[in-house]
């Protein structure tokens, strides 16, 4: 057996096992954004409450991608870029999905009925950030669109800076005009978990660059 054949036996299982499970890992966290969207523009709290079970179904199918990633990093001799990288960029993916989830564990357990414009737009933002990094994922598997991917990259740092400002403004607000002191403190932690998770948006946008990086 020649040693391209000997290459050829290794390479095509790794692509046809890491990229589908980042794929699958980000389109995950759109459909938990998406729900996230969805549950703090509605009136219905026995229709929001159906929501929050569905983020938490989902949040759970994400942990078991996830460790699936790290179970083929064991099994797998040859990786499609630095083993370090496909680890972090795993984590951090599932860390997306960890926020948005505790986000809605909130607003569940602190039976939040009044979702102010504030935490509608972090929401959006979080969508947003979540959409792009499913983007930049599907581009990987064969890094030819490099520009679509860093493009993708660019987006999810812009969308984490505005959240960075929403979230400044929203708890200023909070301490301006809030005189209830127990409803300051769970709408800080709300939008504070939201903020969070554009971070792990960036989080994992940064992996993506460092993978461009070392592939160039």
């Amino acid at each position: 057996m020649s040693l391209n054949s000997i290459f050829q036996y290794f390479v095509p299982k790794d692509k046809k096992v890491f990229f589908p499970l980042f794929e699958q890992a980000a389109s995950n966290a759109v459909a938990m954004a998406t729900i996230l969207v969805e549950t703090v523009n509605s009136d219905n709290p026995a229709t929001r409450e159906e929501l929050f079970k569905q983020i938490d179904k989902l949040e759970n199918k994400g942990d078991e991608i996830t460790h699936q990633v790290y179970l083929e990093l064991g099994k797998n001799f040859i990786t499609p870029f630095d083993r370090e990288d496909i680890h972090a960029l795993a984590s951090a993916i599932d860390d997306v999905a960890d926020y948005i989830q505790g986000a809605a564990n909130r607003m569940s357990l602190y039976r939040i009925d009044d979702f102010n414009e504030h935490i509608r737009k972090l929401s959006e933002l979080t969508l947003q950030g979540a959409i792009e990094l499913e983007k930049a994922v599907k581009e990987l598997k064969d890094l030819k669109n490099v520009r679509s991917i860093a493009d993708s990259c660019i987006r999810i740092n812009s969308v984490e800076n505005q959240a960075d400002y929403v979230f400044d403004r929203a708890v200023a607000d909070l301490f301006l005009y809030e005189t209830d002191a127990i409803r300051l403190i769970k709408y800080k932690e709300i939008l504070s978990v939201l903020e969070t998770a554009t971070d792990m948006c960036e989080d994992a946008a940064n992996v993506m660059e460092s993978i461009l990086v070392k592939n160039a």
